[in-house]
This record gives structure tokens, sequence and C-alpha cells, in this order.
């Protein structure tokens, strides 16, 4: 996790301080905004360490109806903040900008955890499975109408999983998985710019200035950068060329500059991530912390797929952002909160040393007898001797 946020740094700078300069800018602007976020995060990281499990199943439901809020005002004409035409974000104080939709990830996974736990049995028979359902479509619709399809699609996949970790029944997770997927299809279809992103995913080279345009920068950026990269901040394609390349296209950032193996890098170490993550879920020692670590370590997982697939031309754009490299202080510190709790559960999750049987440690061997059992009457007759005197 430390070593992909100082990379994160490091590529943040190499990503902006060109254009920042060219703009008569700081060119160490969107560095220190970063390293303060991730200050913030680290300590976002240490506090969640060291939640206890009573605590986190506490913070699941009031957490959910803080993030539902910020969800319902960041659609209220004024207070929402427009970039791009999606209204993501609030206001504060002109310093800082609340994403309501990445609360809501964290959010959703504390809440829908302590909500499994209580009754597995009866979700394994698709008791009580609506609510949960309805609940987690409330707010990927909210997400939705900002408009955010990529974190909708998000929190559905993470949703999915915790479920199925669970212990939900397979026939009813695709009865799930086949609404959720007719109502995407509606919300592509309805949207001309998401006709456009879909459509021009197939062949972006069919509308290069337009549509399809930052997915052919994202492309020309990583062959330039062929195997090893033209160089550590030598990059041309994010002047200008490539458009969010401190956020959402930083991976093609990467591809330029340190090429194919740079990008391999930068997925082989979330991919560490993603299997210690999961590791932590199977074993964990309570239902509740094994579905909070699956939900957590999909969330990682979904965003870093999503993300490297819009850049390397596989999946649409989405706008996702890519898991600890990208700049943005919400996504961020909602992360390393996340990997704090998996830290949390893994400490909890450490077996005890168990004890040696027919071992040679004779710290371990309480008989002293190193694994031989103890005579029938042994530990009497030194009790009786020991009385005697």
């Amino acid at each position: 996790m430390l070593a992909l946020v100082l990379f994160g740094l490091v590529m943040v700078y190499s990503s902006s301080s060109a254009t920042a300069v060219l703009s008569n800018g700081s060119p160490t602007d969107l560095l220190l905004r970063q390293a303060i976020y991730a200050l913030l995060g680290l300590g976002a990281y240490l506090v969640f360490a060291r939640m206890s499990p009573a605590g986190l199943r506490r913070l699941g439901t009031p957490l959910l109806g803080i993030s539902v809020l910020l969800l319902l005002l960041v659609l209220v004409p004024g207070l929402g903040t427009t970039t791009n035409g999606s209204t993501r974000w609030i206001a504060v104080g002109g310093l800082f900008q609340i994403q309501p939709s990445e609360i809501a990830k964290l959010a959703i996974i504390l809440w829908l955890a302590q909500a499994v736990a209580r009754d597995p049995a009866g979700l394994r028979r698709g008791e009580g499975l609506t609510p949960l359902i309805g609940i987690s479509a409330i707010v990927a619709a909210l997400v939705l109408a900002e408009p955010d399809l990529g974190t909708a699609a998000t929190i559905f996949v993470v949703v999915l999983a915790m479920l199925a970790v669970a212990g939900a029944r397979a026939s009813h997770l695709f009865m799930v998985t086949a609404g959720a997927c007719a109502l995407a299809m509606f919300a592509i279809i309805s949207a001309p710019y998401r006709r456009a992103r879909l459509t021009t995913f197939l062949d972006p080279w069919s509308d290069p200035d337009g549509a399809g345009f930052q997915s052919v920068q994202a492309q020309l950026a990583v062959a330039s950068g062929k195997l090893t990269g033209v160089g550590l901040g030598d990059g041309l394609q994010k002047v200008f060329y490539l458009p969010e390349a401190p956020t959402d296209m930083i991976l093609a950032t990467v591809g330029e500059e340190l090429g194919v193996l740079g990008i391999v890098g930068v997925l082989a170490a979330l991919v560490v991530v993603v299997i210690s993550g999961y590791r932590i879920a199977l074993a964990a020692r309570e239902r509740h912390l094994q579905v909070v670590a699956a939900g957590l370590t999909t969330l990682i997982a979904v965003q870093a797929f999503f993300n490297a697939g819009a850049v390397l031309g596989l999946l649409p754009i989405t706008g996702v952002p890519l898991p600890y490299v990208s700049f943005g202080g919400n996504s961020l510190i909602v992360l390393l909160a996340s990997t704090g709790i998996l830290v949390n559960i893994g400490r909890r999750s450490a077996k005890p040393g168990l004890r040696v049987v027919g071992g040679g440690d004779a710290r371990l061997d309480r008989g002293g007898r190193h694994g031989r059992p103890r005579r029938a009457g042994a530990g009497a007759r030194g009790r009786a001797v020991g009385a005697r005197r």
C-alpha cells in the first residue's frame, strides 16, 4: 500500500507539473495536495486499523445514512459542484471537496456486512434479501443520477460479491444480476454520451477527435512508451493531449514514461494487495469480518480492473480512478481507511501459537517429557510427596 501511494505521488507530479507550468500555475500544486490527502488517509488507516469489530458494526448504519444524505445534497442545485458534466462534489470552504459516492462505497460495505451477518441461514433461503438489494439499489441509483455509471457499477459488483460470500444462493444472485444488467443497459441507451462511449469503445479511431479522443490518446501514450518507456517525466501525451492525465488516465502516463514494464509492475502490486485481502477474508474468524474483508478487497480489485481496462482500450471509459495511484483526495482517503480495516481483520485472524506434540521444544512441553504421555498417577504421587514434606 505504501509503495503504491508513494509511487502515485511521483506520477501525480510527473503527469501534472508540465501542464501547470505552461498554464502559469505551480508545478507542485497537485503533488502537495495529494501528499496532504495521503497524510489524512494514513490517519484514517491508523484509526480503522485499531477499531474493534463491534465499532465496525455500529459504524455501518450511521455512515450509510450520512452518505445517502450527502448523495441527495450533491444533487441540489447550487450545492453540488459540476465538472465535465457530472455533479459529484460538495465544496467545503473552497479548500476541499467532498465526494459522497466515495464515502458511499465504504458505507455500503460496512452496513451490508453487519446486515447479512445477523441471519446467514435466512439469507441462504432468500429471506431478507429484498430489502438488502433495495437499499443497495437506492444508493447506486443516487450515484447514477450524478451521473456516475462507473461508481454505480462498482457498488453493484461489490454488493454481489459480498452476498455471495455471505451465502446467498446462486439462483438469487443470477436474478439480481439480470435485473441490474437490464437497468444498466437502459441507463446507457437513455443517455447520448453513454451510447457514444459504448459505440466508440468498439472502434475509438472512428472518431479520434470526438467521443474516442480520450481512448485514442491513452493508447498513443502506451504505444509511445513501448517496453521500457521514454523516461520518467519525459512523456508528451500528458501535456494538453491526454485528458485527466493525473486522475483517471494516470496509468497511460505510467505506460508512456515507464513502458509496458511499468504498467505490469503497478498491476502486479495491486494483484498482491488483492490476493492479500482475499486471504484475510478466508482466514477471518467471524462471518461479519469475512464479508467486510471480501467487500473491501473486491472494491480495490474492481476499480483497478475498470481503470486498467479503460486505459488499455479493453473496456469503455468509466471515470474510475486507479487505486492508491490516481490523484483524488476522497478516493485515496477511503482506500487507505479500507486498507486499515483489512489490516485490522488480518491481525485478529492470526492463529495463536500451537503447542508442539512430539516436538523437541522444552518450553512447549508442559510435561517435561517431549511429547511422551504422563504415567497415570504421576501427578498425584508428586502432590502426595509434597504434602508429606
